[in-house]
């Protein structure tokens, strides 16, 4: 089991850049994607999400007090799924990120003008950058196998195949 605990984006990019492109290539096929939190009482919330992959870093912008943001507050962990689209083609197979997600506070405004100044999000807003835990692909190859590429940090892409 790995003792790692996260990282951000670029490192993961630079680990496995062929699944990192495949992965940005899913999220930015759609504009809204499905975030799972944790309610206060532990149940799981999922909610529609914009996501950006900016700097080296993928990033999490929130309407003020969203019952996501006050979720990641509590408990910063989350999945979040890509947007399978329509139909079942899923072009580049299904994909989920999980990890943590630390709020950038209103003192960094470096940080949030930055980001800002990409998006326009409209103000006020949460935003959080995330620190990734697990990244799975999920895809059907040459219509036989069920192929789950699982990546976690500090270890290698391992892949399963199923008949």
């Amino acid at each position: 089991m790995s003792t790692h605990t996260g990282t951000n984006w670029g490192a993961f990019t630079a680990a496995e850049p062929e699944l990192a492109k495949t992965v940005e290539e899913r999220f930015a096929a759609y504009t809204h994607h499905v975030l799972a939190t944790l309610r206060r009482d532990g149940s799981p919330r999922t909610t529609g999400l914009e996501v950006r992959f900016l700097d080296g870093e993928l990033w999490f912008g929130m309407m003020p007090d969203s019952l996501k943001a006050l979720d990641l507050r509590r408990d910063p962990r989350f999945a979040l799924q890509a947007n399978p689209g329509e139909g079942t083609g899923m072009g580049g197979g299904d994909v989920r990120i999980s990890g943590r997600a630390v709020e950038i506070p209103g003192e960094d405004e470096g940080t949030r003008a930055r980001y800002a100044e990409e998006v326009e999000p409209p103000e006020p807003f949460h935003l959080f950058r995330t620190e990734l835990t697990e990244v799975v692909r999920t895809f059907v190859e040459d219509e036989k196998y069920l192929v789950v590429q699982v990546w976690k940090p500090g270890e290698p892409v391992r892949t399963l195949k199923r008949t």
